[in-house]
């Protein structure tokens, strides 16, 4: 994949500021447009599907990536690591197929994201816009999904307490539910699908993307 000019200049600034770590220490930039640059004293790049060493795994649905900072895929109850910390790397306009994790869940969105939760008392799906910098916490057996409005990729951070992506309770689709028996829970999964809207991106929030995207190019030129 071709380097951008703007991206480059990224790279080069935070190969600058690692130069000088010791010894296993990273930087990590979050960019405005969802890319994710990774440095160490060896060397910047960026971290992604395109690059092999980026160590992403599926992250529930393809085109959906995840990359481990605290804990691992295989975390559970009877493999406990406390908790799980993560970036995630969503694709363009695209959603998650709905779930239900089997512990709470935070997610800080980077970028222009919404999220779908199931309303249990009121029986009802509420759609939650989230502008960049929001974290939203779920808690346990949620019925949720989590979209990307815009036009780039999206950087997330996500954690979850006491399960890795590989357990069969990290994140229970209605397919599972109703393997498992569970008709309630995959009657509310349903209805998030249903409702399901990746959702768009306002004027004023383009404006407001383009602004930290200027700001952003500014202070990689440092």
């Amino acid at each position: 994949m071709p380097i951008r000019g703007d991206l480059r200049g990224g790279l080069r600034a935070l190969e600058r500021q690692a130069s000088g770590l010791p010894d296993g220490a990273e930087l990590y930039r979050l960019r405005p447009d969802g890319r994710v640059l990774r440095a160490d004293r060896t060397g910047a790049r960026e971290l992604g599907p395109q690059d092999p060493n980026s160590r992403l795994l599926r992250f529930i649905d393809d085109r959906q990536w995840a990359h481990y900072f605290i804990g691992d895929a295989a975390t559970s109850p009877e493999r406990p690591s406390n908790a799980t910390y993560k970036l995630g790397l969503v694709a363009p306009h695209s959603a998650f197929t709905p779930h239900a994790h089997g512990g709470e869940h935070l997610v800080l969105a980077l970028g222009p994201a919404s999220c779908g939760l199931y309303d249990a008392r009121r029986r009802q799906v509420v759609e939650v816009r989230l502008a960049p910098g929001t974290l939203i916490r779920i808690p346990g057996l949620m019925p949720h999904s989590f979209g990307n409005r815009g036009r780039d990729r999206l950087a997330i951070l996500a954690a979850n307490t006491g399960y890795g992506i590989d357990h069969e309770d990290y994140a229970i689709t209605a397919e599972a539910a109703e393997r498992r028996g569970e008709d309630g829970l995959a009657t509310a999964l349903r209805e998030v699908a249903a409702a399901q809207r990746p959702g768009t991106v306002t004027l004023r929030e383009r404006l407001a993307l383009g602004l930290r995207r200027a700001a952003a190019a500014l202070e990689d030129t440092r």
